[in-house]
């Protein structure tokens, strides 16, 4: 009997929750302990690969528990509800750490809760892909289900990837702004020793050597600052990067600007104060000679640390729910009975599956691949492209790729299925990310700052892993029948667990090398507490003889090359690994299909 509509719907449903919650995970927890709360990126990379190798040992452990798993349930589901509901816990949890927290603190919240929120997911993961072979016939109905379910998959991800930074800052300014938690603070440089700085930008919104001084005696600026008490607690560092903010100086509201305020304490008469405008508002605020005028600066890092989470709130309790639906509404039609195997024997079964570790190695390659640029992304679009309407660009753009992606999935894949087999859909998609990325890398040398023509490498990038994601989990679904056929155990749990822990050893992997790339190139070098009021001084003492101009060409150049090149090296191993490695064809298969039911 084949599977109906509403099994169908309800299995894709979980596969939206899950992946939900995965990419909030997967693309947002290093910005939010790293730019948010302030923990070293290095640290965090460390965090997050060291996450990863301990599920090299949690993950096919987790496969062997669900293979002994009976239950009037099922051995699937009772691990899939379980896993679900304490993974949507620790997901909440992850995403509120204590604002009291710091330094060391906030490094062990971030490794406790990030190893646990891993291990929950496993227990949910594990089982939900292990289902497909479970109570499915093979062939074209596993393919279907299969693809429907990297489809679904995808729709929760780009659905978190869309609207996650307009979602966190939304829900943070309703929440923040029902608390009287902020204090305000009021500056003048009247009454200060602050040094202002008129900075000009030029059309690619970098600081060039035009600086004007306006020291005291000159200038009467009346500065107002909002914040959360610890903003103030030892040093005061406001930038466009972190507040929200509006000045207007001589009359002139700059179109295109950032500020930079600090001060080494809270109670501190010296500061330094710049501002970076464009041409046209830097002539008419220098020609006089005397500066007038106001700023206001909102702290938005409570905003983002209070949106965050009671975004995963939100996220967590859809994800139960779907989980719910798919557990109510699907049940294990088939399953292979097997003996009951020992630790060692469910190891040396997967090892001897020479295809199952073939494809569990290009997972990891192409996942690395697209997850370098998704860790980057962020910060690409807020220090590179930059402008006060970052998070509008990032928004635009994950909304084009994820819509991409999804059409890859739903509609390409299938069109393409029936003119080629697996085996040439998947050389397409590799050869089709990797052109994709060429493209993104002859934009980026050439220092392109508009959103729109970066849809291009986006078609080809995202189509791709669109694509992929489909076709590697059809993939492993057929090893599962290779492993049968080759080892006469049927060890579904053990090879899916493969895919959960190589998946998330890609996002490791990926977070470990956007953190080197951050900390390497100071990408974030204006999000933290590092900035005084010498620092600050000093900089623009350098801007005037061309120093940190040219530092900051080499930090964008550098981001600009690790999303890039990196990606197109390990998509090129993965298609020579996969092409000297993988022989199941279409026919090899249906040979094995009918081996096995024929005994």
């Amino acid at each position: 009997m084949n599977l109906t509509f509403k099994e169908k719907a309800a299995y894709g449903l979980g596969a939206v929750g899950k992946d939900m919650v995965y990419m909030l995970s997967a693309s947002y927890v290093l910005y939010y302990f790293q730019d948010i709360l302030g923990v070293s990126a290095i640290a965090m990379g460390v965090i997050l690969l060291v996450a990863r190798i301990f599920d090299a040992f949690n993950d096919p452990i987790m496969g062997i528990i669900v293979a002994k798993t009976k239950t009037r349930w099922g051995k699937f589901r009772p691990w899939l509800l379980i896993g679900t509901i304490t993974n949507a816990v620790i997901l909440v949890l992850m995403f509120s750490a204590p604002p009291s927290l710091d330094g060391g603190g906030l490094v062990a919240y971030a490794a406790v809760t990030y190893i646990l929120w891993g291990v929950t997911y496993t227990m949910m993961d594990i089982p939900y892909w292990s289902m497909i072979p479970a109570f499915t016939k093979g062939g074209k109905e596993r393919e279907g289900l299969s693809a429907l379910a990297r489809s679904c998959a995808g729709v929760g991800s780009a659905v978190v990837t869309i609207i996650t930074v307009i979602a966190v800052s939304a829900i943070g300014t309703a929440m923040v702004g029902r608390n009287n938690d902020n204090i305000t603070r009021v500056y003048n440089t009247m009454d200060n020793r602050i040094a202002v700085y008129v900075v000009r930008l030029d059309d690619d919104r970098n600081a060039t050597s035009d600086v004007s001084p306006f020291l005291n005696g000159f200038n009467e600026i009346a500065i107002t600052l909002e914040g959360p008490e610890k903003v103030f607690k030892d040093k005061v560092v406001f930038t466009s990067d972190n507040t929200d903010y509006k000045f207007n100086i001589n009359g002139v509201e700059p179109k295109t600007s950032k500020v930079e305020y600090v001060m080494d304490s809270a109670d501190d008469l010296e500061a330094g104060l710049v501002f970076y405008v464009d041409s046209e508002a830097y002539e008419k605020i220098t020609e006089t000679g005397v500066l007038s005028g106001a700023l206001t600066m909102t702290s938005n890092i409570e905003v983002e640390r209070v949106g965050f989470k009671y975004f995963s709130m939100v996220i967590g309790v859809l994800f139960a729910l779907f989980i719910f639906v798919t557990c109510i509404c699907i049940k294990e039609k088939s399953s292979v009975d097997m003996e009951t195997a020992s630790v060692g024997q469910m190891f040396k079964a997967l090892i001897q599956n020479d295809q199952a570790m073939t494809i569990v190695l290009t997972i990891v390659l192409v996942n690395t691949a697209t997850y370098i640029t998704s860790n980057l992304l962020i910060y690409f679009f807020k220090y590179d492209i930059a402008g006060s309407n970052w998070q509008g660009n990032y928004t635009l753009f994950n909304t084009f790729a994820g819509g991409i992606q999804i059409i890859a999935m739903m509609i390409l894949f299938p069109l393409l299925r029936k003119a080629f087999n697996t085996l040439k859909i998947f050389y397409i998609a590799v050869f089709s990310a990797i052109g994709g990325y060429v493209i993104l890398l002859a934009m980026a040398l050439a220092g392109n700052k508009n959103v729109f023509p970066f849809f291009v490498p986006g078609f080809f990038i995202m189509g791709a892993v669109g694509i992929l994601n489909v076709i590697v989990t059809i993939f492993l679904a057929n090893t599962v029948d290779y492993g049968e056929f080759k080892n006469n155990r049927r060890d579904e749990s053990v090879i899916f667990s493969m895919q959960t822990f190589v998946v998330k050893l890609a996002s490791g992997i990926a977070a470990l090398v956007a953190s080197i790339c951050l900390t390497v190139f100071n990408i974030q070098e204006t999000s933290n507490k590092e900035l005084t009021y010498k620092a600050l001084i000093e900089k623009v003492d350098n801007l005037r003889n061309n120093v940190v101009e040219k530092i900051d060409s080499g930090a964008v150049t550098g981001l600009r090359m690790v999303m890039t090149l990196a990606p197109i090296v390990v998509l090129i191993i993965a298609l020579l690994v996969f092409k000297s490695k993988y022989k199941l064809t279409d026919e090899k298969l249906e040979e094995i299909s009918e081996k096995i039911h024929n005994g």
